[in-house]
């Protein structure tokens, strides 16, 4: 199955090709109404930790520690996908963030994690036995 997730800057105007439209960043942005943002949900706990967006932001770590940290972070946490896996499921998905430059942000990575973590679930769901003469055998090579 082909996903259809994209990335955006929160103050874009919204479009209703955007589909479900969810802020990952840890702050609100400045200046922003809720309101006005038309979004499905404000989703924290994917961004990056506060003390890895610190050490971005401030230049102490470059962009390959960067990654790799954040994708540890992720990989950390196996639920912090969860609801935004659901949401890519049921149609296309924006994730948006504040951030001026969107390719230099953790969006790019957050949205390779993403489309990872919904192929992974894919393959295991095509790999299980779908029927129940299909489990049979399986259960009984567990007993």
């Amino acid at each position: 199955m082909r996903y259809d997730i994209a990335n955006k800057r929160i103050y874009s105007t919204p479009l209703q090709s955007d589909g479900a439209r969810v802020l990952v960043d840890r702050l609100w942005p400045r200046g922003m109404r809720r309101e006005a943002l038309a979004l499905e949900d404000w989703y924290r706990d994917a961004s990056p930790s506060p003390g890895l967006r610190r050490a971005w932001h401030r230049g102490t770590i470059d962009r390959a520690t960067f990654i790799h940290d954040y994708r540890n972070e992720i990989r950390s946490d196996e639920t912090c996908l969860v609801p935004l896996m659901r949401l890519a499921r049921q149609g296309r998905l924006t994730l948006l963030s504040a951030a001026r430059d969107l390719e230099g942000s953790h969006l790019p990575v957050l949205r390779e994690a993403l489309l990872e973590a919904l192929y992974e679930e894919d393959r295991q769901t095509d790999d299980a036995p779908s029927s129940a003469p299909c489990y049979a055998g399986h259960l009984d090579s567990e007993i």
